[in-house]
């Protein structure tokens, strides 16, 4: 069997795979006692009693889950939308010949992009006195935005230089250059990126509980305080965080989802050529 070499590292040989399975086991190790000891405490401290999660089979606290499950989903879906599109908006100024837009959207990219989250949203709720929805939305897209116009920017850059330059050759302006040869090419390239800041913006949307959204942290919290017993703050956390990285991992299946289909796409098959054979004499020829 051959080995060959990546971009990212060289494939190890015979020791260095021997010393990375020794590696490989101590981590194991390491974390499996670390999650050993975690669980004696859980179970040290009775947060696996039934007094603690008898509460979440109650109606009235499984509707306040699933209605905080689904606001989280709505601020999400709005603000991963607004996001893409502002991204696109700024990527394309940043992108463009003229120097006043150009210069305007890489001011806007760069205040927003280094003003913290929780300020912003804040900012929209107290200042401008907005519902807490639409302050979640606008701080969660204007950060977000302007992390995305970089992303979308780099990925245009990505793609060889010659494939441009050969659009161009063919005559096209700019605007077709940017739909049909560049963009397509650079989606390939900006699809893990693009998926992970939309993750970040899922988690952010936690923040929504200091303005008192009610999105899904807020509902954990509201049980967390709410019941007459000793505050069950493991068995919500429990019970929320794997909501989450459920949601996080299928934005990550998605977009693997989608990249397996864009290979699968007849369109970007090669066409079928027909052998090379002698086609005839020349016209005129003899």
């Amino acid at each position: 069997m051959t080995t060959e070499s990546t971009a990212l590292y060289d494939v190890p040989g015979p020791s260095a795979r021997r010393r990375h399975l020794l590696y490989g086991v101590a981590s194991t190790a390491v974390i499996l006692a670390l999650a050993g000891w975690i669980l004696y405490l859980l179970f040290d401290t009775g947060q696996f009693t039934s007094v603690k999660w008898s509460p979440f089979l109650y109606e009235g606290i499984q509707e306040l889950l699933l209605r905080g499950l689904g606001n989280t989903l709505k601020a999400f879906a709005c603000a991963s939308v607004l996001s893409l599109a502002l991204g696109a908006v700024l990527a394309c100024g940043r992108l463009s010949d003229h120097r006043v837009l150009r210069w305007a959207s890489t001011l806007f990219v760069e205040f927003f992009r280094a003003m913290p989250v929780l300020v912003m949203i804040f900012f929209v709720f107290v200042a401008l006195k907005v519902q807490p929805l639409p302050a979640l939305v606008t701080g969660l897209t204007l950060y977000n935005g302007s992390v995305l116009a970089e992303v979308f920017r780099t990925g245009v850059h990505s793609v060889a230089r010659g494939q441009g330059e050969a659009a161009y050759a063919l005559g096209m302006r700019k605007t077709q250059v940017m739909t049909y040869v560049l963009v397509p090419q650079a989606v390939r390239a900006m699809l893990p990126a693009i998926i992970s800041q939309l993750v970040v913006a899922l988690k952010d949307t936690s923040l929504g509980f200091l303005i008192t959204y009610e999105e899904f942290l807020h509902a954990g919290k509201l049980i967390a305080s709410n019941l007459d017993y000793d505050l069950p703050f493991i068995p919500v956390v429990l019970v929320i965080s794997p909501i989450y990285i459920g949601m996080c991992m299928l934005l990550s299946w998605f977009a693997t989802w989608v990249a397996r289909r864009e290979r699968r796409d007849p369109r970007a098959k090669a066409a079928d050529v027909a052998p090379a054979g002698w086609g005839g004499p020349p016209p005129g020829g003899r």
